[in-house]
């Protein structure tokens, strides 16, 4: 019962104000006031080669939307790998990542990547029972969800997964966190 995520619109130029009168670059800068927590979503694609391949991104649209039962939502840009992935994949992981993780962040978050696999190399991971996809060493907290529905909004898709695992670890230190176009740490 997924839906599929329809193509993106065309983007025109982004400083043309829209009709509600917000440029692109004015709503970015208004929104990069907000802080977020610093997540890596992954996802194994069983079609991609012999074994197939691991998938990863970082993401800061992550939030709790219910306790009961127990869902998140992850946003995701349209037409990227995750977003056509978790449109064919039902399960998947996240690692919620701590001060410490900024190097994993950084390295999840470059764009046009033809492959993951050298991305994950060299990282301390387990395997989620229920999804299969990488689950961070040393991250302050991983879940692993099933993908519930799934809402197209404007340029991205609100992927809304059901919690099927959660570890809350034993890792110490704070969360890694963005806020004005940079990662940083609470203290």
């Amino acid at each position: 019962m997924l839906q599929k995520t329809p193509p993106s619109p065309p983007v025109s130029d982004l400083a043309i104000p829209h009709a509600e009168g917000v440029s692109n670059d004015e709503f970015r800068a208004a929104m990069s006031r907000l802080a977020a927590g610093v997540v890596l979503v992954t996802a194994h694609d069983p079609d991609d080669g012999p074994r197939g391949e691991d998938v990863g991104m970082t993401a800061t649209a992550f939030v709790s939307v219910s306790l009961d039962p127990p869902l998140v939502l992850v946003s995701l840009r349209n037409g990227s790998r995750m977003d056509d992935l978790l449109a064919d994949v039902p399960v998947w992981a996240v690692s919620i990542l701590g001060e410490n993780q900024r190097h994993i962040a950084g390295r999840f978050a470059m764009k046009n990547r033809v492959s993951d696999r050298l991305l994950f190399a060299d990282l301390p991971y387990t395997r989620g029972e229920e999804s299969g996809a990488p689950l961070m060493g040393g991250a302050l907290a991983t879940l692993e969800c099933r993908t519930e529905s799934r809402v197209v909004a404007g340029d991205h898709t609100l992927v809304v997964g059901r919690v099927l695992t959660v570890d809350a670890g034993v890792a110490g230190g704070g969360p890694l966190a963005y806020y004005q176009g940079k990662y940083r740490s609470l203290s």
